[in-house]
């Protein structure tokens, strides 16, 4: 039996994710000879709009338990509020392109970031259609080829938009919190995309809570996956933290990982490895998770 396979997928949220984290995580994963999975927001950054969050329960504790400012920067954090948002795709563009020509795994995140985060849960069929529409055509437009792979903005979707991607013919979607890959179940109906959901805490989940600090979140990172499951596991990192600030944290937990006895890569590979009719049906809901605020889409009960 092989090694058990951790996925990493990197969200990458703003320009600035793009233009300076992106490339710093090309350059560490190229150096520990791994794979992954980046998601890219294509469109408008509107950072400076998630300000709306702030009666949000747990918003203002997770701005100040992990540094938003340092993180993102005044600039990024101002788009869409005194400043006009840039688009993120004619700006980096090439740096998208580039991620791909260095062997690496590409697919769609979003166009436009806070504003599909924010509204999609509630949003119908029409306004789901035309935000998924405008990055399914940006991806084409930058690549020269449709996506094969999505991952939603702050884990939020809708049954429109979860069979929207069905009817695109994904490889797989990362769109849910859950335990294990399944195939989702809407109103009834099972699609026929799999969801590799994301099985670990971020960093800035952990960082703040219980005594964890960024001195000390690997640790604890890493005693979570000491134990592997026999399917594996999915971390989400993000361009604008791990491909920054906390790179060294990364550097580190790919080390460790390895150490544990795990093969890191895509969710490609993940994908490749499984029998796709074996795994189990599960429902999608919305749910609470530790360390972040609202409420995001989590692998709900089986479907037998």
């Amino acid at each position: 039996m092989s090694a058990p396979l951790l996925a990493l997928k990197v969200d990458v949220d703003t320009l600035r994710g793009t233009l300076e984290g992106v490339p710093r995580l090309v350059e560490l994963f190229g150096r520990h000879g791994i794979d992954a999975t980046f998601l890219f927001s294509l469109g408008p950054d509107h950072t400076g709009w998630a300000i709306r969050r702030v009666f949000r329960r747990g918003f203002l504790g997770k701005v100040k338990r992990t540094s938003v400012v340092e993180h993102y920067g005044v600039k990024t954090l101002l788009y869409g509020v005194l400043l006009p948002g840039p688009d993120i795709g004619r700006r980096a563009g090439e740096v998208m392109r580039s991620v791909r020509a260095a062997g690496f795994e590409t697919g769609i995140h979003c166009w436009d970031h806070v504003l599909w985060q924010d509204r999609v849960a509630v949003a119908d069929r029409e306004w789901t259609a035309r935000e998924w529409g405008k990055a399914v055509a940006r991806y084409a437009e930058i690549f020269g080829e449709a996506a094969t792979v999505h991952g939603a903005a702050g884990w939020q979707m809708n049954d429109h938009a979860l069979r929207l991607a069905d009817d695109a013919g994904f490889t797989c979607c990362s769109d849910a919190r859950g335990t294990h890959p399944f195939q989702p179940v809407v109103a009834g109906a099972t699609l026929r995309c799999p969801q590799w959901p994301t099985t670990l805490p971020t960093l800035d989940e952990l960082i703040g809570v219980d005594g964890v600090t960024p001195d000390n979140v690997a640790d604890r990172l890493l005693e979570l996956t000491r134990v592997a499951p026999l399917t594996g596991h999915v971390f989400t990192l993000h361009a604008e933290l791990e491909g920054m600030k906390f790179l060294p944290i990364l550097d580190r937990l790919l080390t460790g990982w390895r150490d544990q006895g795990y093969r890191l890569g895509a969710l490609r590979t993940a994908v490749a490895e499984r029998a796709l009719d074996t795994l189990p049906r599960h429902e999608l809901r919305y749910g609470a998770v530790p360390g972040r605020s609202g409420t995001l889409l989590v692998q709900g009960a089986t479907v037998d």
